[in-house]
């Protein structure tokens, strides 16, 4: 979620009805628990249906687009869905288990599978509107599916549609190349019924459509890259104003009626996002009551969480959830020398875990020190510790040496590490994993990025990768899904690799991964399904591909006049479709 993890990473989303903050439209109106640390991790913390008042959320860089359609940062996923509605989204309630649960937002019921798992039918709810009171037909569904071909003019987001659907979808180049084509295979035989037709079984298919990618787009409005400064709604917010990097507004959208999607709510009178924030200011400011939300949803700077932790009130509108995300480095498989298993391996086992772990704020609002490639609360899932991080936190640089020996490089080696220098946390990360590598003989040189471009224009984007020798890249990824084929695939299967918005960033091309996950998705056996994602993860770590550094926590803070307040367990944050402000 996966995401990107800007967080963001993956990485990655959106209770005013009390009703629905319990898990069940049918049920009564929950007791409001009291505000507690912890607290919204399993409850609604001041439930409210009040109308009214300003939602502030500050940013300490950018998303990388407000286009639906084109954006994978967990935060912005869950932002979105206040004024885009893909075809199925996922349950507005706290809980692993009610979270995690998909379910219908556009179309008015799951997609109905046939022919084996290969053909989904849905359909779309009638008398849905644009913002402008167009009718949203099935042909909007499908033209928003085909512009996210075009990685040139959309380069970010995930690429399951064009790995996954038949016909022409392997050589279809988008609807801004391709003025006369059609993207075969998806029908819309009547304007409420869209069928994708898909070129192997493919059992999760309803996560895919969760993605923003199929929230509608009417072709007569879409102006490409443009298109992001004011998407056309069909949620409950649209677009007032945007003022590119700085700032952008959204109010309620007139059109709007809750049972399109009642997964989302229309509180606030106005919703105010600022860009490119000082960090530590954000966390002023909320401590202050001054904004409502920090939006990347990373937790709080090193002063705020001394701050926070020291002092019982603070605590107490505060949590700590395991955000479903890993922070970790990818290591590049193309890049010399690290093209050598062996060099990738030396970097496995230089790396001081502690100081990682530190850096990403500690045991408590940083995380758990990680050993795989998967998180742990991914199914098939088992732990083990290939390179001694468990074992050995601070470092074994005896073995690392050992594999500069095998890989032709005894005296060490140079490389670049790329990281996003507006993520304060990533930056002191990327200075610790500099030191520790320096113990072995690696010497590295520190890249930094802005958050906003970091995929679109320099990680994701291989020849960039190549030519400036970014041997290892900072990152942090969530499941696309709650399984190990929407946690993994993106990351290594050889034909995720695309040319912008690339999230196979090793470029790892391993012939038994690809035929684990294609098998993960066919069988009906859980626990074969289980048995393929351990034998992944655990080969991902052989290929010394992916350098795992902390299993995320974030420190959060709820500032008092924040309603319905809590984590939404799919992104690992709070809900960003449901706030409301006192």
């Amino acid at each position: 979620m996966a995401r990107r993890g800007l967080f963001g990473l993956a990485a990655i989303g959106a209770v005013g009805a009390l009703a629905l903050a319990a898990c069940s439209s049918g049920s009564s109106t929950p007791t409001p628990p009291p505000s507690g640390f912890n607290k919204a991790v399993t409850s609604v913390v001041n439930p409210s249906t009040a109308k009214g008042g300003t939602l502030t959320f500050d940013n300490s860089s950018a998303p990388d687009s407000t286009d639906a359609g084109n954006t994978y940062y967990a935060f912005n996923l869950n932002f979105v869905m206040l004024y885009a509605d893909p075809l199925t989204t996922y349950k507005s309630c706290p809980g692993l288990t009610c979270g995690n649960t998909v379910v219908p937002a556009l179309a008015t019921t799951l997609g109905v599978a046939s022919d084996g798992n290969k053909t989904w039918t849905y359909h779309i709810k009638p008398g849905v509107k644009f913002e402008d009171g167009q009718t949203v037909t099935s042909q909007d569904v499908k033209y928003a599916v085909e512009r996210t071909f075009d990685r040139a003019v959309l380069p970010n987001g995930p690429s399951y549609f064009a790995s996954l659907l038949a016909g022409n979808a392997a050589s279809y180049k988008g609807p801004f190349k391709d003025k006369t084509g059609n993207l075969t295979a998806i029908d819309t035989p009547n304007s409420t019924t869209i069928v994708f037709h898909l070129n192997q079984p493919f059992a999760d298919f309803n996560y895919v459509v969760a993605f923003p990618q199929t929230a509608p787009v009417p072709k007569s409005k879409d102006t490409g890259a443009n298109y992001q400064l004011h998407p056309q709604s069909t949620g409950p917010y649209k677009f007032a104003s945007y003022q590119l990097n700085k700032q952008y507004t959204l109010v309620p959208n007139p059109q709007w009626q809750p049972s399109w999607n009642p997964q989302v709510k229309q509180l606030a009178s106005k919703i105010i996002v600022n860009l490119n924030v000082n960090a530590n200011d954000i966390d002023n400011r909320l401590l202050a009551d001054d904004i409502s939300v920090d939006q990347a949803g990373t937790g709080v700077q090193a002063a705020a969480r001394a701050k926070i932790l020291s002092t019982p009130s603070l605590k107490a509108d505060s949590d700590a959830p395991l955000n479903a995300h890993e922070w970790f480095y990818y290591i590049n498989t193309k890049v010399p020398p690290l093209n050598n298993v062996h060099c990738r391996m030396a970097v496995e086992y230089a790396a001081n875990k502690t100081n990682l772990q530190t850096a990403y704020g500690g045991p408590i609002a940083g995380g758990d020190i990680a050993s795989t490639a998967m998180l742990p609360n991914i199914r098939g899932w088992h732990k083990f510790d290939l390179y001694h991080a468990l074992s050995m936190p601070g470092g074994d640089i005896a073995a690392a040496k050992q594999q500069l020996q095998l890989c032709g490089h005894p005296s060490g080696f140079s490389t670049n590490i790329a990281y996003r220098s507006d993520r304060p946390r990533e930056v002191a990360s990327s200075q610790a994993l500099q030191a520790s590598l320096s113990a072995a003989g690696i010497k590295t040189t520190l890249k930094g990025y802005t958050a906003a471009n970091y995929y679109g224009n320099f990680a994701g984007v291989p020849t960039y990768v190549h030519s400036h020798q970014l041997g290892l890249l900072a990152g942090g990824w969530g499941p696309d899904w709650p399984s190990a084929y929407g946690w993994g695939w993106a990351l290594f299967d050889s034909k995720a690799i695309v040319s912008a918005g690339n999230a196979n960033i090793s470029e790892l091309n391993d012939p038994n991964i690809d035929k684990w996950f294609a098998a993960m998705e066919e069988t009906t056996n859980p626990s074969q399904s289980n048995a393929y994602a351990n034998m992944i993860n655990m080969q991902v770590m052989k290929d010394a591909v992916l350098l795992p550094a902390v299993y995320a926590k974030a420190l959060l803070y709820r500032p008092p006049s924040l309603t319905n307040v809590y984590i939404q367990p799919f992104y690992g944050m709070y809900n960003y479709g449901v706030l409301g402000t006192k």
